[in-house]
């Protein structure tokens, strides 16, 4: 696949840069150019990304880093069987256990939400730092709605990191869910308070939690596209004041190519009778003298 000029391969995180260093030069920097290629494309274009992953894969199968991109390409197209063995591969060969709640939910992926439960309650969800921690319990929860059991989501939401004041990378997304949680048991009120709490904590976007909160309200968007493209119908509407003078100027247009037409056509008229006259005068001045 190309890859840009301006990709070198230097991007890539020092880590990834040392765990390539077991391979030749040339080969490195291509999987490196790959490999920063699958992570500028993940969000924008999930099948370009898994395109240039499965390039990398193919060079490099027995780096880590490759696997768990690999992974995580696999994971954004949705291919939840190839992602899970991805990351698993990935985790035999480091041993890091931070990939394990992509890894629960990717067994979500597959319509196996207990199997989710069980990874959540495992002995490596306690070697986990605070944001997997986290992301583990967001798991935990939505492999809860799966089964149906809404009220058990939100004590599982409920916890000393939901509470908290402060906002870290994972409070906008854990406010959400549950939120969420609750609009789905029909505990709109809190889920009202818990959306409002979210976009306090979204100051990138990651959620749409605002958009949530003022359906809740009632509030109604207008898309100023849309009453644009209105207006420029209405302008091109037929009893318009500009469509009626338009037809009225090609009406008029009409009429005096009609007009010229009329008056070429006499002038043709003439000409061919004068010409007959002459004719039939020449033929008769011929028959006098014979």
């Amino acid at each position: 696949m190309p890859i840009p000029e301006d990709v070198t391969g230097d991007e890539i995180d020092k880590d990834v840069r040392q765990e390539l260093q077991s391979l030749p030069k040339t080969l490195a920097e291509d999987v490196a150019r790959n490999l920063v290629m699958v992570a500028r494309l993940l969000d924008e274009d999930p099948e370009g990304a898994y395109g240039y992953s499965r390039v990398a894969l193919r060079l490099a199968s027995r780096v880590a880093a490759v696997r768990e991109a690999a992974g995580f390409a696999a994971y954004a197209n949705q291919k939840y069987g190839e992602a899970l063995a991805e990351f698993r591969a990935a985790k035999r060969m480091t041993g890091n256990i931070d990939l394990w709640p992509v890894m629960a939910d990717c067994e979500r992926g597959l319509e196996r939400p207990e199997k989710a439960l069980d990874m959540a309650g495992a002995p490596e969800v306690h070697k986990l730092d605070k944001a997997g921690q986290v992301e583990m319990r967001l798991v935990a929860a939505g492999a809860r709605r799966d089964l149906g059991q809404l009220d058990a989501a939100i004590v599982t939401l409920q916890s000393p990191e939901l509470a908290a004041n402060s906002v870290q990378p994972w409070t906008a997304r854990l406010r959400y869910a549950y939120a969420d949680a609750l609009l789905a048991a029909g505990r709109e009120s809190e889920a009202r308070e818990w959306f409002a709490k979210a976009v306090e904590a979204d100051r990138d976007g990651s959620t749409d939690a605002s958009d949530r909160l003022a359906e809740l309200d009632g509030v109604e968007f207008v898309d100023a596209m849309v009453g644009e493209a209105e207006e420029d119908d209405q302008v091109q509407a037929p009893n318009s004041p500009k469509v009626d003078k338009a037809e009225a100027e090609i009406d008029d247009l009409d009429v005096e190519v009609e007009d010229d037409l009329e008056a070429e056509v006499e002038d043709d008229l003439e000409a061919e009778v004068e010409d007959d006259l002459e004719a039939e005068v020449e033929d008769e001045g011929k028959s006098d003298k014979d």
